[in-house]
């Protein structure tokens, strides 16, 4: 249970986001949401889905979601004010889908997208691998983590999973889409880093009680 090093601030750009990024934006500048959505999806659609999968526990409603979630991206990128990283504003647009699919479940969205745009959501649906490798105390740590409070259980997967900064997870899980000043910004990132150590003990704490780690573990 371990943290990734290297990713407790924003030290610095990551240069394959950075030119990923840099390239959907062109396509944006350009006046090609198509092309901006489609490279989009090709780029963040797989953990974006797998995301969802973790969050859901329900392939159906992770799947719609994930619809939803492509839907909102073809229609918003060309309103999107970089002044946070894509990657972030998906996530935040990603849970937004999934707790609207969750409230109305039954209610499948009618969509007019693109033709390479279905093909994209398609084929991230089609390759996506399941978040966890299938052995016993992998399967475990997952069923642990699904029995914590979902905010805890989305925490861990930003940072454990997507190795996202602090700043980046509170952007992802901002309630709303408008800008905040660095300081409520930082305030809030160090209030969830704080929530997740303690998540991070308590989950320790329940894996030692399932006999999954030994207290000699790391």
């Amino acid at each position: 249970m371990r943290e990734r090093d290297g990713t407790d601030e924003d030290t610095g750009p990551n240069p394959i986001v950075d030119d990923a990024e840099a390239m959907i934006r062109r396509c944006v500048e350009a006046g090609d949401a198509e092309a901006a959505t489609t490279r989009a999806l090709e780029r963040y659609g797989p953990e974006l889905l797998g995301f969802l999968r973790a969050l859901a526990r329900d392939d159906d409603l992770a799947a719609e979601a994930f619809a939803n979630t492509s839907e909102a991206l073809w229609k918003s990128l060309p309103r999107f004010r970089w002044q946070a990283s894509l990657r972030t504003w998906l996530y935040q647009i990603a849970r937004n889908s999934l707790f609207h699919v969750r409230a109305d479940p039954k209610r499948r969205a009618d969509r007019n997208l693109p033709l390479s745009v279905i093909a994209s959501v398609e084929q991230v649906q089609r390759s996506a691998t399941a978040p966890y490798q299938r052995t016993h105390v992998k399967d475990g740590m997952r069923a642990l983590r699904e029995s914590l409070d979902p905010v805890d259980h989305e925490i861990l997967i930003l940072r454990l999973d997507r190795g996202m900064s602090w700043r980046d997870i509170a952007r992802a899980l901002a309630e709303t889409a408008e800008p905040e000043s660095r300081a409520v910004l930082d305030a809030r990132a160090a209030s969830l880093r704080k929530r997740f150590e303690r998540t991070k003990a308590r989950l320790r704490e329940l894996a030692i009680e399932h006999g999954l780690v030994t207290t000699e573990d790391d």
